[in-house]
């Protein structure tokens, strides 16, 4: 794949990811639409998120991992098809508990047909997915069972967190650590993804277990990249000042000295518009606090980076390290 010069490093990730997943997300929307869905507005909903579907984190990780212990990814595009409709029966589920109407700019299922709507179209994408990555791993003998372990142990987590984050919802007091530990359990998604890819592809332990750890590294910094991004969009801090709790880095600055805080609360206290965003993010990015959160993020992509070192595809070690590198661009 052929890049111009002036393509951000991020921007080359995401149409490597992208293409990486297209087999099984096309391989995914066939299965979900051969099935038979009688209620018309059951059908519409369904047709409605396929039209801007395109995950390409999951089955996009997953074809890294196969890769990178040796596989040919097309020997598997029902496995990553499977794991893609998981996550978008999850996806789904989490508009739900949050009442997220708008995504991108673009409605939620839930915000276009409602709750009960998008809970069966949820559950639908959920059985679809189990179903089709029982029948993937089908002939894959004894490692089948460990290969389910690892998936519900994932998901069992990933729930966990979701359930911690409700108790977090609508509290002024929200902790930094607090958020950071669910954003950590949320990465058992990713986590997930690339341990899965590793095994059905015939990796080694030594490879299994790095492309674990990097998964898990790999999750928790694209959730605290979009932490950061967050400040930046008042739409978003809207939506999560009321309903949710502000991004980390806010959190973080609201920790830190006593003027600091002071004139971040007032700001907040004001009402954020269009004219104050500006003196808020001035505010929470000159603080030690947020400082030291970056500081982490940096750490965690020199940690990521060595793991890679473990894997027998060379080419796909180095896409694995511009992955990293990009979550910190621009920040």
């Amino acid at each position: 794949m052929r890049h111009n010069g002036t393509e951000k490093p991020s921007q080359r990730v995401l149409m490597e990811l992208a293409e990486k997943s297209r087999n099984g997300l096309e391989f995914a929307k066939r299965t979900i639409l051969a099935e038979k869905i009688q209620d018309v507005k059951l059908r519409d909903a369904l047709e409605y998120y396929l039209s801007t579907w395109n995950d390409i984190t999951h089955p996009g990780l997953f074809a890294t991992a196969y890769e990178a212990v040796g596989g040919d990814v097309r020997d598997a595009v029902s496995a990553q098809a499977a794991l893609a409709m998981i996550a978008a029966a999850f996806d789904i589920h989490d508009d739900i508990i949050d009442k997220s109407i708008l995504k991108h700019a673009e409605q939620t299922v839930f915000g276009r047909f409602g709750g009960e709507i998008a809970l069966l179209l949820g559950d639908a994408f959920l059985v679809g997915g189990f179903s089709l990555f029982f029948t993937s791993i089908e002939k894959l003998g004894k490692e089948r069972a460990a290969i389910l372990g690892v998936m519900k142990q994932a998901l069992y987590e990933f729930g966990n967190a979701h359930a911690l984050e409700l108790k977090l919802k609508k509290t002024v007091d929200a902790k930094p650590e607090e958020c950071l530990e669910i954003i950590k359990m949320k990465a058992a998604s990713i986590e997930g993804d690339m341990r899965i890819g590793a095994m059905i592809a015939g990796g080694t332990k030594k490879e299994i277990d790095a492309l674990a750890k990097y998964g898990r590294i790999l999750g928790t910094l694209a959730m605290l990249r979009e932490e950061f991004v967050d400040v930046f969009d008042i739409e978003e801090l809207h939506q999560r000042s009321s309903s949710e709790y502000m991004p980390l880095p806010i959190l973080c600055a609201l920790q830190d000295s006593r003027s600091a805080r002071i004139g971040i609360q007032k700001i907040i206290e004001k009402g954020i518009t269009r004219k104050s965003i500006d003196a808020l993010i001035e505010a929470v990015f000159k603080t030690k606090t947020v400082g030291e959160l970056k500081d982490y993020m940096q750490e965690l992509v020199t940690e990521a980076s060595r793991l890679t070192i473990m894997v027998r595809n060379k080419e796909a070690a180095q896409q694995l390290r511009s992955y990293i590198a990009s979550t910190l661009e621009d920040l």
